[in-house]
């Protein structure tokens, strides 16, 4: 039996193979082993004093401009070698066409965001935060905040859903800070992020110690952080305490940014009507949340609440356009929705829905039809399911419990003021969708729901052409969530590089704070 290769980490500036036999990555439609990885004997504390030293200095050397000259390259490296993403994303991932665009053109589209915005920096190496501040009745005496690029590394823990976007997403503004970094993505998915990296290393775009992949195992990691570092993970709610009770958080104040799981909603105003076209909109975008990534996404609608007279028509509606997607191989043009990524996350959205069926009823279910040019024996493939619960105030397992993959709940509620507090149930969410007509509730649901989620997403029949969708995390927009959703904030354009920089207050004479606003520019979002 042939053993397949074992991909080589990028650590210390160097491309180094882990030892042992590695962790295998499969195909989750064919089962077929495709690659192996490892970390064991890399020696990670030369590896991060390497990024931090040299790709730091390096990168700090430059200026906002020339980072973001640099970000436009790599835009290119990735642009000309998209077809080999798309193999790898089908192979590994279990993705259509369709849905590995979601993931490898949003990475590439997010990096050409941050190369525009941080042109616009030009040759400044800090940024002015706010206006100077007199310290007292003379002026000459007066205090400048600036943000100046923290001295560290950042280290992603990546979550397998997007090994594309989840890495380009975080680097982008690391990048464009002067801050090196070190990405750790989740074992099964893990090819196509380290494939990328290898791209951009082979093109000599970063000065080396700059980008970092490492494979496999994460033991040992959180570790190397040291106190001027930052650790940004997305992922199980689970793993996120691990990290947070980490000396290097709990003892060193390492930074730290989690998202986390969450029961994102979808909400229809309570005047809608089967007829209105609000009543439409929400029905294709709770099938399109259902089934694009075949529902691995942290941004995916789970809970949908809708007037209680709207309950059945609802239900028969999203079932309709659910018996229109097709399972199976992505590689067939017929298929619509491809496979989870493992066996082992579809063992747990079948545990999941199970506990999600204690509580609620059954409104549709695609595992009746037949897989579309696969082995259901072997592939990780699940159908859509559609749940519901006329009584979701009585429910508690239904607001606590999320299911990663192509699953949703129905829920009837009775009141808007009713709705809101199930939603809020969900203890902080990274998005909840407004579907309405009238301005008038779509601003009152925004101030009722702003606190508990990263975004509030309004559609109505003005945008319905134009909007970016529930799950469609943009560039210039917040992602990240209070409470369940981690706490973490992520992109907003400008605002993402606050996290990579350190806050001062510089207390001086106006002439000196002349001179130091001559190698900075005012940091504007």
């Amino acid at each position: 039996m042939t053993t397949s290769p074992l991909l080589p980490n990028h650590l210390g500036g160097q491309w180094v193979t882990g030892t042992g036999a590695g962790t295998p990555l499969f195909d989750p439609v064919l089962g077929t082993e495709l690659v192996r990885v490892s970390s064991a004997g890399l020696d990670l504390a030369a590896g991060f004093d390497f990024a931090r030293e040299q790709g730091g200095a390096a990168l700090r050397a430059l200026s906002y401009g020339e980072r973001a000259a640099c970000l436009g390259a790599i835009v290119k490296v990735l642009q000309a070698n998209r077809d080999a993403y798309y193999e790898i994303a089908t192979a590994n991932c279990g993705t259509t066409t369709k849905d590995s665009a979601v993931d490898i053109d949003g990475g590439i589209f997010t990096l050409g965001y941050y190369a525009k915005q941080g042109e616009a920096l030009g040759p400044a190496h800090a940024l002015l935060d706010g206006e100077r501040i007199r310290m007292g009745k003379d002026p000459v005496f007066q205090t400048q905040h600036i943000l100046s690029p923290t001295r560290g590394v950042a280290l992603f823990i990546n979550a397998f859903n997007f090994p594309s976007w989840g890495l380009w997403e975080k680097a982008a503004p690391a990048l464009l800070s002067g801050v090196p970094v070190i990405v750790k993505p989740a074992t099964a998915t893990a090819w196509l992020t380290q494939r990328m990296v290898k791209d951009v290393i082979d093109a000599g775009i970063l000065p080396p110690g700059a980008l970092s992949v490492v494979c496999g195992s994460s033991a040992g990691l959180m570790d190397q952080l040291q106190p001027f570092d930052v650790v940004s993970f997305t992922g199980s709610a689970d793993t996120a305490r691990i990290i947070r009770s980490h000396p290097a958080v709990a003892e060193r104040s390492v930074r730290c940014n989690i998202e986390a799981d969450s029961l994102n909603s979808a909400l229809l105003d309570p005047s809608a009507t089967p007829e209105s076209e609000a009543f439409g909109l929400l029905v294709s975008e709770v099938v399109r949340e259902m089934t694009v990534k075949s529902g691995q996404k942290c941004t995916a609608i789970r809970r949908v609440f809708v007037p209680r007279a709207l309950y059945d028509a609802m239900a028969q509606a999203i079932g309709a356009k659910l018996t229109k997607t097709s399972v199976g191989n992505p590689r067939n043009e017929a298929v619509r929705m491809g496979a989870l990524v493992s066996q082992e996350q579809k063992a747990s959205v079948v545990e999941g829905i199970a506990k999600l069926r204690t509580e609620a009823e059954v409104l549709f279910d695609g595992s009746a039809a037949a897989l579309v040019d696969a082995d259901a024996s072997v592939a990780a493939c699940v159908a859509p399911v559609l749940l519901g619960s006329r009584e979701p105030a009585r429910a508690k397992v239904l607001h606590e419990v999320e299911v990663f993959g192509p699953v949703a709940t129905l829920m009837a509620y009775d009141s808007a003021e009713q709705a809101f507090e199930l939603i809020r149930r969900g203890e902080g969410s990274l998005v909840c969708s407004v579907y309405s007509a009238d301005p008038a509730f779509i601003a009152t649901a925004a101030l009722e729901l702003g606190s508990a989620h990263g975004r509030v997403h309004a559609i109505s029949p003005d945008v319905a052409a134009s909007h970016s969708g529930h799950g469609n995390v943009m560039p210039m927009s917040l992602h990240g969530g209070p409470g369940r959703a981690g706490g973490g904030e992520e992109l907003g354009g400008l605002r993402a590089l606050g996290f990579y920089h350190r806050r001062s207050a510089v207390q001086a004479s106006s002439a000196a704070l002349d001179a130091l606003a001559a190698s900075a520019v005012p940091f504007k979002v």
